[in-house]
């Protein structure tokens, strides 16, 4: 049909004897051995169906194969083989935990479990990886998760709908994972998060202190948890935690910002329902790219130093 389409389009045009019928006639040729090729392979398949399955999933198998190459060649086979081992869960999937779900499995993270219970906003678009106009309204972690299995279709991704809290906080089964890594904005969860999550032996913590109201990365920085300096979220986290006699059993390496601005805009969140933030702030994504991809990072050189 393509064909007849073409040729009917040249015998109209009024074109004959000219270079522009000569270039379209070519034209027309090579669509018609390309729809006959793909004639002949649909014939072949319907014969054939399950040596095309074979050669199909032996075509996917030698793609996903050549996917860290490059990872390999720089951290070896060994570190590779923990990296594809270790299971990993992020809480939160905004600004922060969105690109670090990014990095872990293009760094080679094959047991990923992704955690949030919000959907697209509008006004997450311009920070947070799977936010498009095309996927406002839908939940974070679906349209994350399918993103994550096109990079990496070997990957086992759980993505579950939820939110983390003292009553939900058993069913996350924290102890199973080898990190344990906390991009929620939830004052209260996120305390109770890293007091939960540093009681199991096997899983090292990591967690995002407060992205809004940075503009300059150079100021970005990784230490523990208390002794995080000049991030208003640690001090009053700390602050709350120590009121409250809560103790962490382990340290807890948190990716976090001395800087701080002031919004400059007015009435520019109306469109979105941050309805359980004490406070709306602004922030882009080259600082919540930067502190999602830093917390990827302290992920893949633990796993290359424990070679």
């Amino acid at each position: 049909s393509s064909v007849a389409t073409l040729d009917c389009f040249l015998c109209f045009s009024g074109c004959k004897g000219t270079k522009n019928y000569s270039i379209m006639q070519n034209y027309v040729m090579k669509k018609r051995v390309l729809l006959v090729n793909r004639s002949l392979f649909c014939n072949f398949a319907i014969a054939n169906p399950q040596t095309t399955k074979q050669q199909t999933t032996t075509n996917d198998e030698t793609m996903t194969q050549g996917i860290f190459d490059r990872a390999e060649l720089l951290l070896g086979s060994a570190a590779m083989q923990r990296i594809s081992e270790a299971r990993v869960i992020v809480l939160g999937t905004g600004g922060v935990g969105s690109w670090c779900a990014e990095g872990l499995v293009r760094s080679g993270i094959r047991h990923l479990t992704i955690v949030d219970n919000d959907v697209v906003s509008v006004t997450n678009v311009n920070r947070q990886l799977m936010a498009t106009t095309l996927t406002v309204g839908q939940p974070k972690v679906q349209v994350l998760r399918e993103r994550l299995m096109s990079i990496n279709p070997d990957a086992e991704i759980r993505a579950i709908e939820s939110t983390y809290s003292e009553k939900t906080s058993e069913s996350f089964e924290l102890g199973t994972y080898d990190f344990v890594i906390d991009c929620i904005d939830s004052l209260k969860n996120k305390i109770h998060l890293l007091m939960e999550a540093t009681r199991h032996e096997r899983p090292m913590v990591l967690s995002s202190m407060g992205a809004a109201l940075k503009l300059d990365t150079t100021q970005i920085k990784v230490g523990e948890f208390w002794k995080v300096r000049g991030c208003p979220l640690g001090s009053i986290m700390r602050k709350r935690m120590r009121q409250r006699k809560i103790t962490l059993s382990k340290p807890v390496m948190c990716v976090y910002s001395e800087e701080l601005l002031e919004n400059k805009g007015v009435d520019a969140v109306a469109s979105d329902d941050c309805s359980y933030k004490a406070q709306t702030n602004g922030s882009m994504v080259h600082i919540t790219g930067t502190y999602g991809f830093t917390l990827c990072g302290l992920v893949i050189a633990n796993l290359q130093r424990m070679g």
